[in-house]
């Protein structure tokens, strides 16, 4: 039987992403364990899921490899977990160079400081749809394949990440997060932006579509088995339940005492909306929240197995219908749901 790592709470960890949806979690897993974490944050960034932060956070950009070789220096792990999560931008090659850039740096200050052991959040948008079930690791995406330039920034990093362990012996594990939810979406995440705009009732259809739920304590939970008993180069799904976006919506408007969308609608009639809401984007800052490569997404259900995690890292994820309770919880707590 393996050792688990995190068995020294004076060991160093550094952790990226901490003021985030995931990254908070990870930090949560940590402190319940007694572990203490370095935190590099961007000024500029929500502080509000680091209130109760029990670690050092250190200011400053990930894109910034002094910056990063600071808050790292004397780290036995690191937990790669921040990302540029949008699925729009004015420039969308912002988020491609963000994703890249800022992982390319966190590996090499992790080669250079000798640390033992790296996990790295990617994504299952790195990964193909399987038609005819769920996908699993196997199902690997190139970047032309890649739908958007939130996915394709995710696989060139993830492809990165994996030539590093390759040819540099970067110690990494790579994980898989699919579509998280729960409580402390502050941003909120566009999933989490599905749940406020439908319990609102400002969803009144939907199109055929699905994902794979899972609850963000659960996917936290997962990163620390990786950097326990995760194999070094591997990858590893770490999802929940399968759900299409009609019973996703139902399960919303149960919790929210509405009526259920049951409006079915084609993808192709939306594309022109999906247009307009771009351009009002580009004149108001603010991301919309109907993109085209959203739809273009909504083609494919995005269905994934954890078979691999649960076996090897002893990863499980509770029903999605309790993550989606949390969730509600929360934002309606926060005040986006009226």
């Amino acid at each position: 039987m393996a050792v688990d790592k995190l068995n020294n709470p004076a060991d160093k960890i550094f952790l990226t992403g901490a003021s985030g949806f995931v990254g908070s979690a990870v930090a949560r897993a940590l402190a319940r364990r007694g572990y203490r974490v370095t935190a590099l944050v961007r000024s500029s960034s929500n502080r509000n899921n680091l209130r109760d932060f029990a670690g050092a956070i250190l200011e400053g950009d990930m894109r910034d490899p002094a910056a990063v070789r600071r808050a790292m220096a004397g780290a036995r792990y690191v937990f790669h977990v921040a990302a540029d999560y949008r699925l729009w931008a004015p420039d969308p090659e912002e988020i491609v160079r963000n994703n890249r850039e800022s992982t390319r740096i966190v590996m090499e200050a992790a080669l250079e400081e000798r640390v033992e052991r790296v996990v790295y959040t990617s994504s299952v948008a790195t990964l193909l749809p399987n038609p005819n079930g769920d996908a699993d690791e196997h199902a690997a995406a190139t970047p032309e394949q890649a739908v958007g330039a939130y996915k394709r920034s995710k696989v060139i990093a993830e492809r990165l990440v994996e030539q590093m362990v390759a040819e540099r012996g970067l110690p990494a594990v790579i994980v898989n997060p699919s579509t998280p939810i729960g409580p402390r979406d502050v941003r909120p995440t566009p999933t989490g932006r599905i749940i406020v705009e439908a319990a609102n009732g400002r969803i009144p259809a939907f199109v055929d579509s699905g994902l794979n739920l899972v609850h963000v304590d659960d996917v936290a939970e997962g990163h620390l088995a990786a950097l326990n008993r995760g194999r070094v180069g591997e990858r590893y799904i770490l999802g929940g339940q399968d759900a299409t976006l009609a019973e996703l919506l139902g399960a919303i408007a149960a919790l929210a005492g509405r009526r259920a969308p049951t409006i079915r609608i084609p993808r192709t009639p939306l594309f022109p909306l999906a247009w307009l809401n771009e351009q009002v984007a580009r004149a108001t800052g603010k991301e919309p929240f109907l993109t085209r490569d959203s739809l273009r997404m909504a083609k494919h259900h995005m269905f994934f197995t954890s078979a691999k995690a649960e076996r090897e890292l002893g990863y499980r994820a509770r029903p999605y219908g309790e993550a989606l309770a949390d969730a509600f919880s929360w934002f309606r707590q926060a005040g986006m749901i009226k």
